[in-house]
C-alpha cells in the first residue's frame, strides 16, 4: 500500500526545512531563517553600494508604526545596536486623520527597543490636520497636500535634531510605483531629478529599495509581532491607488517588472547626477524649495491667509 502525505510542506530551497514563502521573482522557497537572512543581505547590500551609514552618523528613521517603517526600525536595531559610531532616533509624524494612526504606538516600539523618539504633529507645525484641509478642499488632493507637507516636517525635524540621514520605509513596490507613476505623468524632470542632496534637504536612505512590500511586511511580523496593514482613508483618490492595482496584475505574470521599474529610476537618476538641484530656502518657513515653496502655497491656499 502506498502511503501519501496529503500535508506535504513547502522545503527551504536552501536547507529543505518547512518554508514561510515563495519568491516568484527568484523561484526560491525559504524557511524563516533563510528569509530573515535574505532580507537583510538585499539591506546591507544596498547601504554599502550608496554608503549609506558612516561613522559618526546621526540618522533619524521616519516611524509611522505601519509594518514597512517598523521593519525599517527593527532592521536598523539589529544592524547598528552594538556599534558606537552611529546613532538612531525615531520621528512620527502625526497628520490628524481621524481612527487612522495612533502616534502611541510607533512612540512605544521605538521606546521598547532603547531608540529615543520625536513626535511632532501637523497641528503643531501649521495649525491645521489633514482632516480639517479635507474639510475645506474636499479629499481629491488630500494626498498630495498630506505627502508634501509630511515631507516638510521630516526634513525639518531631522535637520532640528542634527541628523545627518534620513531613513526611510519604501519598498520595492513604493518605488517602482513612484517611477510608473512619473511616465504616465510625462514627468520629466521627477524621473531625472538627481540623487544628489540639495543643500538643506537631509540626505535620505531607503534600505528596503529592492525588497518587495510583502516581505516587509513579513519581516515587520517576524521581528515585532503586531502588523499594522490599514492604509489612510482618503488613499482611495491617489493616483497611486490606480498604479498599484495596474502593475500588481502585471507583475502577476511578469514577476520582474517591479525590479526592473526600480533599476529604471535608479539609472535615470544617476544620469543627473553632476547637476544642481537648483533649491534656495523659502522666504516664509525656511524650507528649500524650487521656485515656488509647495508647503506654504498649500497652507495658503487652504487657509486663506499667507504664512
Amino acid at each position: 500500500m502506498i502511503k501519501v502525505d496529503l500535508i506535504s510542506p513547502m522545503r527551504c530551497s536552501k536547507c529543505r526545512r518547512p518554508a514561510i514563502l515563495f519568491q516568484r521573482y527568484s523561484g526560491l522557497h525559504l524557511c524563516r531563517e533563510h528569509f530573515l537572512a535574505d532580507l537583510e543581505s538585499k539591506a546591507k547590500r544596498d547601504i554599502r553600494s550608496h554608503g549609506w551609514i558612516r561613522p559618526g552618523d546621526m540618522i533619524g528613521i521616519a516611524l509611522s508604526g505601519g509594518k514597512d517603517s517598523s521593519a525599517l526600525l527593527y532592521f536598523l536595531h539589529t544592524l547598528v545596536s552594538r556599534r558606537k559610531d552611529v546613532d538612531l532616533f525615531a520621528i512620527t509624524v502625526d497628520e490628524g486623520i481621524s481612527g487612522y494612526r495612533d502616534p502611541g504606538i510607533a512612540r512605544k516600539r521605538a521606546l521598547d527597543l532603547g531608540i529615543p523618539h520625536v513626535t511632532v504633529s501637523f497641528r503643531e507645525k501649521f495649525g491645521i490636520t489633514i482632516d480639517e484641509i479635507v474639510g475645506k478642499k474636499g479629499d481629491f488632493l488630500s494626498c498630495s497636500y498630506c505627502g508634501v507637507l509630511r515631507r516638510h516636517v521630516l526634513n525639518a525635524v531631522a535637520r532640528e535634531e542634527h541628523a545627518t540621514r534620513l531613513a526611510l520605509g519604501f519598498n520595492l513596490d513604493d518605488e517602482a510605483q513612484s517611477v510608473l507613476m512619473n511616465v504616465l505623468r510625462g514627468d520629466r524632470d521627477r524621473l531625472l531629478r538627481s540623487s544628489v542632496p540639495a543643500e538643506g534637504v537631509i540626505p535620505r536612505m531607503k534600505p528596503f529599495l529592492h525588497i518587495p512590500e510583502r516581505e516587509v511586511a513579513l519581516y515587520s511580523y517576524l521581528m515585532g509581532g503586531n502588523v499594522d496593514l490599514g492604509r489612510c482613508p482618503y488613499a482611495h483618490n491617489a493616483l497611486r491607488a490606480g498604479v498599484r492595482e495596474m502593475l500588481n496584475a502585471y507583475a502577476w505574470e511578469h514577476p520582474a517588472t517591479r525590479h526592473a521599474l526600480v533599476n529604471l529610476g535608479d539609472e535615470l537618476a544617476g544620469l543627473n547626477t553632476g547637476q544642481k538641484c537648483g533649491l534656495h530656502p523659502c522666504e516664509r518657513c525656511g524650507e528649500p524649495c524650487g521656485n515656488v515653496c509647495r508647503s506654504c502655497q498649500i497652507l495658503s491656499e487652504v487657509t486663506g491667509n499667507d504664512r
